[in-house]
């Protein structure tokens, strides 16, 4: 491993804690996470490109991992109950699960997906459904570059249409 390469993930500690924090709510599986994603990056160094988003690439990592994380845990239904006594922590088969306010969520993301301009949408739920900048340019018949800034567009168009939710 490259010593330049260790000092630039290093330096990005501490965003990525943050961001971990975001996503876990708890400061040991943070710290976890970010340890888990730094270990991660310095073992795929050689995949990292210079000049690329090293910021972008990390998060990416962390995401994956945390999602993989949740994934394992929803198939192995472990049950995590927080409160002191832990009465319900074998309860699964007596617990109902209420889909409400999941259905609220979903109801007013689909609402702010549908308010986006067309050229805004289409690009960015492609790129939602695994479609890459260049599949999705050349699919649209666009260039790169307005691929990237209608994607990012149509975040920053929906951070604001949902930020009761961040």
């Amino acid at each position: 491993m490259s010593s330049e390469f260790k000092n630039l993930v290093s330096d990005e500690s501490r965003p990525l804690r943050m961001y971990a924090l975001k996503l876990t709510h708890d400061l040991d599986d943070a710290n976890d996470l970010v340890q888990e994603t730094m270990l991660k990056a310095f073992v795929n160094e050689e995949k990292f490109r210079k000049g690329t988003n090293l910021k972008g690439w990390l998060y990416t990592i962390m995401k994956n991992i945390f999602i993989n994380k949740y994934r394992r845990a929803m198939k192995s239904n472990i049950f995590n109950d927080p409160t002191e006594n832990q009465y319900f922590i074998n309860s699964g088969s007596q617990t109902h699960r209420n889909d409400g306010e999941g259905n609220l969520v979903m109801k007013e993301i689909s609402h702010a997906l549908n308010e986006l301009k067309e050229n805004l949408r289409t690009p960015f739920l492609m790129s939602y459904n695994g479609y890459k900048y260049e599949e999705i340019a050349s699919k649209l018949e666009i260039p790169l570059g307005t691929v990237k800034v209608r994607i990012h567009n149509a975040r920053k168009e929906l951070m604001k249409k949902l930020k009761s939710y961040h």
